[in-house]
C-alpha cells in the first residue's frame, strides 16, 4: 500500500534518526515496504540539517544519541519554521517514563516503545499522519460521537445539546482537533489563554474538571506530569 498525501502524487516523507545502523535499516525496510519515502540520520544535529532540506512529514527520533540527543533536537525543531508541518515521534526504551515525559515537554507528538514491532510501527505512523490531512481548521469537528460547533460554541451528542463556557469550548476544540495527541500544560495555556493575566496551571485543571462534568470522563485523558489529550 502506497501511503500518499491527500490529493498529491508524492508519498509521505519519514526521517528516521538513530545511532544504531541495524535499527535504521530495520525501520527503513518496513517503511519502504509500505510505500513511504524514507531518509536516515545518525544524530540530532544531522536530523536538523537533513530535515531543513527535505521538510519531512514525520520524524522518528531516538532519545539517546551522540553529538546531539533527541530531546535537544526536538526543542530546536519546534522553534524552527522548517518543521512547522512535521510530526515528531520519539523512539524510547520500554518503561523509560522519564524519556517519554521529557519528549512530550520538548514538543513531541507521540512515542513508540522499543523493541519495535513492525505492525505497531506502521499502525502508529499511519494514524499520526492521518491527522496531517485533517489539519485545516473547520467550523465543526466530528470526533467519535461528538459534534463540536465552533460557530455556536455548542457540543452535540446525538440529540443532546451541551452548552459550554467559551474557555471550556476552546480547550475542548484544541484537544479534539488532534485526537490522541498529548498537549502540554504550557502549550494549552498559550493557545487557550494567551497573554491573559492571572492565569495559572490550576486554571487548566478547573476547566478540565468542568468539561468532564458536562461530557463525562471518557473523552479527556490525563498524562501524568505532561498534560492532557482527547481520547480516541
Amino acid at each position: 500500500m502506497l501511503h500518499k498525501k491527500e490529493d498529491m502524487e508524492n508519498p509521505f516523507k519519514v526521517l528516521v534518526v538513530d545511532d544504531e545502523n541495524d535499527i535504521l535499516e530495520f525501520i527503513q525496510y518496513n517503511l519502504k515496504k509500505e510505500g513511504y519515502e524514507v531518509h536516515l540520520a545518525h544524530n540530532g544535529q544531522e536530523a536538523i540539517d537533513i530535515g531543513k532540506k527535505i521538510k519531512p512529514d514525520l520524524i522518528l527520533l531516538d532519545v539517546m544519541m551522540p553529538v546531539m540527543d533527541g530531546i535537544e533536537a526536538c526543542k530546536i525543531m519546534k522553534l524552527d519554521s522548517h518543521f512547522d508541518n512535521t510530526f515528531v515521534v520519539f523512539l524510547t526504551a520500554r518503561a523509560e517514563e522519564y524519556s517519554e515525559i521529557a519528549g512530550f515537554n520538548a514538543g513531541a507528538d507521540d512515542y513508540i516503545a522499543k523493541p519495535i514491532k513492525p505492525r505497531v510501527l506502521i499502525s502508529r505512523i499511519s494514524a499520526i499522519l492521518r491527522r496531517k490531512n485533517r489539519e485545516v481548521v473547520e467550523a465543526k469537528l466530528t470526533v467519535g460521537d461528538l459534534i463540536i460547533d465552533r460557530e455556536t460554541f455548542l457540543v452535540y451528542r446525538g440529540e443532546q445539546k451541551i452548552q459550554l463556557a467559551r474557555k471550556e469550548f476552546e480547550l475542548l476544540f484544541l484537544l479534539a482537533g488532534k485526537p490522541g495527541k498529548v498537549f502540554t500544560r504550557e502549550y494549552i495555556l498559550e493557545k487557550v489563554w494567551g497573554d491573559e493575566v492571572l492565569v495559572v496551571d490550576r486554571t487548566i485543571d478547573v476547566h478540565i474538571r468542568k468539561l468532564r462534568e458536562k461530557l463525562g470522563d471518557a473523552y479527556i485523558g490525563t498524562v501524568k506530569g505532561v498534560g492532557y489529550k482527547f481520547e480516541i
